[in-house]
């Protein structure tokens, strides 16, 4: 067996192809025993993969692609997150973005993954950073609802099933980004691009398990929501509740692959990308290498 170490950012429900290759023997079909590293800073997994503490991410794909533009050697490779699962959660006093001006809004890092988003998102309902409202980085979601209910945040967005427990908390939902940003690569599945040419068959090997697992995923609501609720801890009403809405808006893509629609809508939505004096690279497209999920799928 190849023995692999894979990062993810948190406890989420992003992370469910991993553990259902995983708990659906995927991986070990493919000779491959995989570890899984589950950490709390955005940042730490991508300094991670780039040192080589870890073979493969699911990495926030804006730190990816700034990588890439600072002269690394990170890149994606399949998708994951592909359309945001996300709803703008705030304290039960807020009914509306105009009541967030002066409030403290959560995001797991001020540089990067949700920041320029809600940035965006809240300029679109006139209230603009640092002027109107102020940024705390507090890490991914499960520590903003942590920080949510205790009142040191005021609002942030929560991936399903947590916006759903939310709701249900008393808490109020201003609404969906999606509707704004109907693609966009919010994480993907990345790797240290000389490694994986050096371990090609393995990348392959593992995308076969990662590709099958997405199959797995839409064809099996039942199974999927029981691994969901044994990794997360979420309540199985809630598991299935998230689901219904990542099948619905196909959230994962059925065929494992990145989007380079999605990817050009974080870019243009990335403050940190579109204020880089120059990128050498013009396309979204080109921080996208398709070859290895093409192996995998026997293209």
């Amino acid at each position: 067996m190849r023995a692999l170490t894979v990062g993810a950012v948190s406890r989420n429900y992003f992370n469910l192809p991993l553990w259902i290759a995983q708990h659906a023997g995927l991986f070990n079909r493919e000779g491959l025993s995989v570890a899984i590293e589950l950490i709390e800073g955005i940042d730490e997994v991508t300094r991670g993969l780039a040192a080589g503490q870890l073979d493969l991410a699911l990495n926030v794909t804006e730190n990816t692609i700034l990588n890439s533009e600072q002269g690394g050697r990170l890149e994606i490779i399949a998708g994951n997150v592909n359309r945001l699962p996300f709803s703008f959660i705030a304290r039960p006093h807020i009914e509306r973005y105009a009541d967030l001006r002066g409030a403290r809004i959560g995001v797991s890092s001020i540089k990067a993954g949700s920041s320029s988003l809600v940035m965006k998102l809240l300029a679109a309902h006139g209230l603009h950073y640092p002027e109107d409202y102020s940024l705390l980085a507090v890490g991914p979601i499960l520590s903003r609802w942590t920080m949510l209910q205790s009142g040191q945040i005021d609002g942030g967005l929560q991936g399903a099933p947590l916006n759903y427990i939310a709701l249900d908390a008393g808490f109020s939902d201003l609404g969906n980004p999606r509707s704004q940003f109907p693609d966009f690569q919010f994480t993907s599945l990345d790797v240290d691009s000389d490694w994986a040419r050096q371990n090609r068959d393995t990348v392959v090997a593992f995308l076969r398990a990662y590709r099958q697992a997405h199959r797995w995923f839409y064809a099996n609501k039942a199974g999927a929501t029981e691994i969901a609720v044994r990794e997360t801890g979420v309540e199985k009403h809630y598991a299935e509740r998230a689901w219904d809405e990542y099948v619905r808006d196909e959230i994962f893509p059925r065929d494992a692959g990145a989007s380079a629609p999605a990817v050009q809508a974080l870019i243009e939505v990335s403050s940190l990308i579109r204020d880089l004096p120059t990128r050498s690279k013009s396309r979204a497209e080109q921080y996208i290498n398709h070859s290895y999920l093409q192996m995998a799928a026997g293209l």
